[in-house]
This record gives C-alpha cells, structure tokens and sequence, in this order.
C-alpha cells in the first residue's frame, strides 16, 4: 500500500501539492527534510513551530508504515526453522483512513412525512445537509433526492458504534484520529454507507417512490410532537411496501420537544400504526437528531438489521437518479469538463475508460435516441475510484455534452455498455394490484377499478412517467407510455391516479413477459 504526504497529521492537499513541487514527493523525503528550508518554500501558514511538527508527524508515521517500497536483492536462502507467528496487532488508523475511501456497501432509505427530521438525522450523522439547492432552502422541504455517504466505526471495550463524523467532532484538537470518545480504544472500521434523503411533501410522492428503488433498507422517521400516522407517514410505509423492502427501522424523532408522557403515547400510536405491515416487527428507537440523542442505536440498529446485500453479477447496469452539469459559469471552453450522471449500479461492474450507452436517451422530434458515451472518471462522495460494483451511490464522470446532463435532464435513463440495455417501451402490459385505500389523502377513500383512457403517473425504478389506459384485459392493463422508458428488468411500477387535483398512490403493477 502506498501513501501519501496528506496521510501526514496536518498536511492538506494545497500544501502537499507545493512540498511535491519543490522535490519533496514522499514521506521519506520528508522525514529528512530541515525545518528551516519547509520554511524556505515560503508556504502559507508554514512557519518554523509547524515545519517541526510535520517533521515529527512524518517520522512518526514512517516509524510505525516502515520503507514504502522493498529493495531489489537476491533470493535468501529457505530457513528450516519455522519463523514464529506474528502477535496479533490492533488496527492502524492508516487502515481506517484507506477503507473510508472504499465504495460504500448499501443505501440506506430515510422516508416519513414532511419536517419529521429526515434531513436533520442525515446531518447528525454525516455533517452533509443534503437540500443543497436554492429552492430547497428557502422553502425549508426536501425537493429533489438527497444524498450523502457515512463510515460506521466500532469500539470493541465500549460495544458501541459511532460514525467517522460524529469521532471526529468529538476529537480534541492534536490527538490521534479513529479512537473512541469515551475510552480512548482503537475504533475498528465496519462499513460505508450511503443515505438516500428522500422529500416528505405530498407533491413530491413521484420523487419519493424513485428514491425507493434505490434502497437496500430504510428509516421511516416518525416525529413525536405529532400524532402517528400523519398522510405521508402511511404513504411512504406502503411505498416500502411496494419497493419490496422488509428492512425497516422505525425512528421516533423530536423527543426533546414532548414529555415522557406524550412520547409514551405517541409510541403506541406507532406500535398500532405499524400492525399487519411490512415494518410490524420493526425496531422502535426514541432519538433527538437534533441534539444527537440515541444515535448510536441507531446505528447499532443498521449494523444488525440493514445488512450489505450481495452483489449482483451479470452484464452492467446502472440506474439515473441525477444528473448534472459541474462547470461553472465563465468557464474557458477549453476548460469544460463533461456530463456527470449520479446514480446506482444494479449489477455488474464499470470502469474509467469503458464505453456505455443511455437509454431512452435523447428526443428528436418524435423519437428517442440511445446517447453513447465514454466513462472518465468514477466518484462516491469525495473519494475517486477505479471501478464501481453495486453498492452505495455513484457518480460517472462522461464526455457528454453538458447541455445534456444539466438540471436532472437525464433521470430515469438506464445505464449499460452498448448494446446490452433491455428494449425501450412504448406501452407495457401490467398485472395490476389496486391497493384498498387510497394511501396519503386525509380521507379513508376507496379506490376504484382503472377506466379505459385513463390517465395515470407510472413511477419505475427512478423514471417516471405518464400513462394511458388502452385495454383492459381479463389479468392485466395494456397501457401507454409518454414518453417511453427503459425500465429494469423485474422492477415494480408504482401507479398513482389524480385525485383533489393530485396525483395518489392507488396500487402497483408487475410487467407480463
């Protein structure tokens, strides 16, 4: 394993970068370097007191990593006599800070209704607040899916977990990294995460079913200042549901703001709320995302009941969730760098430098035309990576045109190498399944069989779209799509209806071979 100067205690990227422009390039050299000519390089806020103590930081490191690279020599002779086993060493920090840059494992959900605390508890937990968007925070709602990555670490003496966000808030500035805030214990590296934010508003029901698809377990946040279950509260479980997810954590947020009382019977409004549902059997953890209350359970929660699930082999596919244009206005033309489409692998692998192909892709006049492209750069979070697998939520760097990828044009669009992606539709045959009631009107409303011409709002996998009733067979629905998608295979199609002038969720449907 090669290192860096940043793996240096105070080193950041800028300086790094100055001290490999003067010769300074590794560790090593480092490690003989002079204070006095650190100082020389004349690099701001280097002075002869912070030029020492990156010396001392670099010794001390090269002490415990030794020479980075082995010595050419001849074959030593086999010894006979058996060399005796190493004791068993606790886990560098140099470890954990490798493994925090590896892809994340799994997505985790967090769902409810709106102004629950979805967007706070991902704060706690990560520092990211994930309404990054103008819009978003001026009105103070989740509009768009939001993302963020976590490193769940553990403490073996304190059998308690924490993220590498919340270690390091609680780290005294100077002491080591990766220990733990109670008993100063080595912390050991268990896994990354990513979460999916997903909005709570009524009108944004579409959005919320997209990120669905994405989730490998989820959080359905239920506040305790208000009564259970509120209309999105039932929407979004049932939206669970649907998406096929049974890993479920049920979050009691805002306990600060009741009495134990209130909570008390706020917890049995839950605990009859969840009965004969998928999340019946869920855990029900009391927090304060605001003031940090209890999230160490949570996160023990995620370790035992939200596990990594096993990578999906097979020809790569991969699921638009956003996508965007990262240039910044003015910038020299020379200087632009392409299209970038954040979302999740579904199978199989992809790396720098692999072609791949879009579908639907563009629209020209009245048809839709698969894009092409070339993958230059792979991302989750602020870590770069060779290649990406299932797991967590990626970013591809393309040469696309930003023009393309601006402003979310591309969500719904299913990612694969030439040639490989399923048909694009036009119309698809369902089975349908109307759900009793309908889920997310404040009224207990009854729904009603589909009419012929119809119009309904489709949602599968990240694509949404409009849909027509054409013929209603004995089994199944043939409907119309405008505009036509290119959804995954054995994915489930969420169908809401207008109602109050809005649309609801009414049931889901199973594509028919």
């Amino acid at each position: 394993m090669s290192y860096d100067l940043t793996d240096i205690a105070g080193i950041g990227k800028a300086t790094a970068d100055k001290m490999k422009a003067a010769g300074i390039d590794s560790i090593e050299k480092l490690v003989n370097v002079k204070p006095e000519d650190l100082v020389k390089l004349k690099i701001k806020g280097v002075g002869k007191a912070t030029a020492e103590k990156y010396i001392k930081n670099a010794k001390e490191f090269f002490d415990e990593i030794g020479p980075q690279e082995e010595p050419k020599s001849k074959a030593k002779p086999i010894s006979k006599v058996k060399p005796k086993p190493k004791p068993k060493t606790k886990p560098k920090a140099s470890n954990i800070k490798e493994l925090i840059k590896q892809q994340a494992e799994c997505n985790i959900g967090l769902v409810g209704h709106v102004d629950h605390g979805k967007t706070t508890l991902v704060k706690a937990l990560t520092g990211d607040w994930t309404d990054r968007h103008s819009e978003e925070q001026e009105r103070g709602i989740s509009i768009k899916l939001g993302y963020s990555n976590a490193t769940i670490l553990y403490c073996p003496r304190c059998d308690d977990y924490i993220t590498y966000y919340l270690s390091e808030q609680s780290r005294e500035k100077g002491k080591s990294r990766f220990q733990c805030p109670q008993c100063k214990e080595q912390l050991i590296f268990k896994r990354n995460i990513s979460f999916v934010d997903a909005p709570g508003h009524e009108i944004l029901m579409a959005t919320m079913l997209s990120g669905a698809s994405l989730m490998d377990g989820a959080c359905l946040l239920i506040a305790a200042d208000e009564r259970c279950p509120q209309p999105q509260t039932r929407e979004h479980l049932e939206a669970l549901h649907i998406a096929g997810i049974k890993n479920i954590i049920i979050i009691q947020n805002k306990i600060d703001a009741v009495s134990r009382e209130q909570a008390a019977e706020n917890h049995q409004q839950i605990k009859e709320f969840i009965k004969g549902t998928v999340a019946e059997n869920a855990p029900i953890i009391p927090i304060s995302a605001v003031f940090g209350a209890n999230l160490s359970l949570v996160l023990r929660a995620f370790e035992e009941i939200i596990p990594s699930p096993q990578l999906k082999e097979g020809e790569f596919q991969f699921l638009i969730a956003r996508s965007f244009d990262i240039n910044r206005p003015g910038k020299n033309l020379n200087d632009l760098k392409g299209g970038v489409i954040g979302g999740s692998v579904l199978k199989g692998m992809i790396e720098i430098g692999d072609q791949i192909e879009i579908r639907p892709g563009l629209r020209i006049k009245d048809a839709y035309t698969p894009i092409k492209s070339t993958v230059v750069s792979i991302s989750q979070g602020n870590s770069l990576l060779d290649s990406a697998k299932p797991g967590g939520l990626i970013g591809l760097g393309t040469n696309l045109d930003p023009a393309l990828t601006k402003g979310d044009h591309l969500i719904g669009n299913l990612v694969g190498k030439p040639n490989t992606l399923p048909k694009i539709l036009h119309e698809i045959e369902l089975k349908v399944n109307l759900l009793d009631r309908v889920i997310g009107s404040e009224q207990m409303l009854r729904v009603h069989q589909l009419k012929h011409n119809e119009k309904l709002l489709l949602v599968v996998g990240t694509e949404k779209t409009g849909g027509t009733v054409t013929k209603i067979l004995k089994e199944s629905v043939i409907i119309k799509l405008n505009p036509p998608i290119c959804p995954p295979e054995n994915f489930i199609f969420a169908i809401s209806r207008i109602i109050n002038r809005r649309y609801r969720l009414i049931g889901y449907g199973e594509a028919k071979n």
